[in-house]
């Protein structure tokens, strides 16, 4: 990058200096599609170098986010996830100085863009290293698998950045579509190698017990595994899948997609819940595979390794048996049903005699003025189908933080069952709370909600 220009943002009343470059100034095309493979620096020059940086990239990161959104902790009022988390309220994404959501919502895309009033906490979110890239766990997660199994999945060049009361609940509960009777079969225990025997044996059958011993298995992957280019301390045994998809749910665990090269434009994911996999068709927040096989080998065979089957090689990739081992995951991870959400009827819409007014207001924007319903529809809420909500119309392409604001393309329709325990929101994690999600879904979709509509409308996302 050979230019820079700088601009202010109003952070928590004071001056918050961003860099920015042109977006013209990155290269559309790679180099090469692949990563280097024989690492000529060693490990210990490596781990010293990154060591050494990650204060440095952690503020900037940490800019961004103040700079972005409120991050204080404000739960909302007798909300909560199912084992009593507290749920956030409020739109935490900050506007830009001389906006409001209400002239916003009145402008057309163009203006906005023109004169760029689009929140920056509405546009993609960065990984907190974006030119590098790879997972991130948050410390809770961190913490209980390091006492459970000694492993450890912390990195010594980046720490996780979302506030813990911005993720689901840990651990979260999980729920059986074959025995709802059972209720939260999790025990309030986070489910590894070390307990997943005594927790679900006589409960599953030794098909689904196999497949979720292998779900817990830690396997590989770009920043833990052995080699001298791993971003651990000491060589990795690996991830395991539900070190993301914490219990079948998630703990908003972060990653770089692989598909995309160059760098720069590469897309944050946030790591979504795998309840429901039973009713989708469609896998993969923009790849949309089309069965959750698919992507279970995917995930082992690329995924894991930034798209890269080369690099894998080096790494000790773990490729799936697809009659068996693939078949017994999928079978089990489709075995993992939504929470409980008792004032819904079977048809998936509230029942008036359980639901309050705000949340009976809140279907009928849902299904009328707010538009959700044209994506979004009954029973889980998806219509298993991809759509490009085409947000760049409201902003310039510009480099921020080593990524292109530019354009998300398709994205799949995710379910909204549960949605009140599966924060924060996208598919890359930028919608911190679900009145985020309604402000950016306004503005996106030009529907002029009032402010007591929104209300109603995350009343009515909350009960579902």
């Amino acid at each position: 990058m050979t230019r820079q220009n700088r601009f202010l943002v109003a952070a928590g009343g004071s001056l918050l200096v961003v860099a920015l470059a042109s977006a013209q100034e990155v290269k559309k095309r790679g180099d090469t599609s692949y990563m280097p493979v024989d690492q000529k620096e060693s490990f210990r020059s490596v781990f010293s170098r990154m060591k050494a940086e990650k204060p440095k990239v952690t503020k900037r990161h940490m800019d961004l986010l103040s700079a972005r959104y409120d991050l204080s902790n404000r739960p909302a009022k007798g909300v909560t996830m199912f084992r009593g988390k507290s749920v956030q309220e409020g739109t935490r994404a900050k506007l830009p100085k001389g906006a409001s959501w209400e002239t916003l919502a009145t402008m057309r895309a163009e203006e906005v863009r023109e004169k760029d009033l689009f929140p920056p906490g509405f546009m993609p979110l960065p990984h907190p290293n974006h030119p590098e890239g790879g997972m991130l766990f948050p410390k809770f997660h961190i913490d209980e698998i390091k006492r459970q199994e000694g492993r450890d999945l912390s990195r010594f060049d980046l720490d996780f950045d979302l506030p813990d009361q911005f993720l689901p609940e840990f651990p979260p509960p999980i729920f059986l579509t074959i025995r709802p009777d059972l209720g939260d079969v999790s025990q309030g225990k986070l489910v590894t190698i070390m307990n997943y025997y005594d927790l679900f044996n006589g409960i599953l059958n030794p098909k689904d017990l196999e497949g979720l011993r292998l779900l817990v298995t830690p396997f590989p992957q770009q920043q833990f595994n052995q080699t001298e280019d791993r971003r651990t301390e000491i060589p990795s045994r690996g991830v395991t899948c539900f070190d993301c998809h914490v219990n079948g749910h998630t703990n908003g665990g972060t990653h770089l997609v692989g598909d995309i090269r160059p760098q720069e434009f590469r897309h944050r994911i946030e790591t979504p819940t795998l309840r429901g996999v039973n009713i989708q068709r469609s896998f993969g927040s923009q790849r949309a595979m089309t069965s959750v096989e698919d992507f279970t080998e995917f995930e082992q065979r690329a995924a894991y390794f930034d798209g890269d089957p080369v690099i894998a090689t080096k790494k000790g990739v773990n490729v799936l048996e697809r009659g068996s081992q693939v078949h017994f995951m999928a079978e089990m991870e489709k075995l993992l049903d939504f929470p409980p959400a008792p004032k819904l009827r079977v048809d998936g819409k509230l029942d008036p005699k359980k639901a309050s007014e705000p949340e009976m207001r809140g279907q009928t924007l849902f299904f009328g003025k707010a538009q959700c319903a044209t994506c979004h529809a009954p029973p889980y809420y998806t219509d298993n189908l991809m759509h490009n909500l085409r947000a760049e119309r409201f902003y310039k392409p510009k480099l921020v933080n080593g990524m292109v604001m530019s354009a998300d393309g398709p994205i799949k329709t995710f379910p909204l069952r549960g949605i009140k325990e599966s924060p924060p929101y996208l598919h890359d994690g930028r919608l911190l709370t679900l009145e985020d999600t309604v402000d950016f879904f306004n503005l996106v979709l030009e529907t002029q909600l009032s402010p007591q509509e929104k209300q109603d409308l995350v009343a009515f996302l909350r009960a579902l």
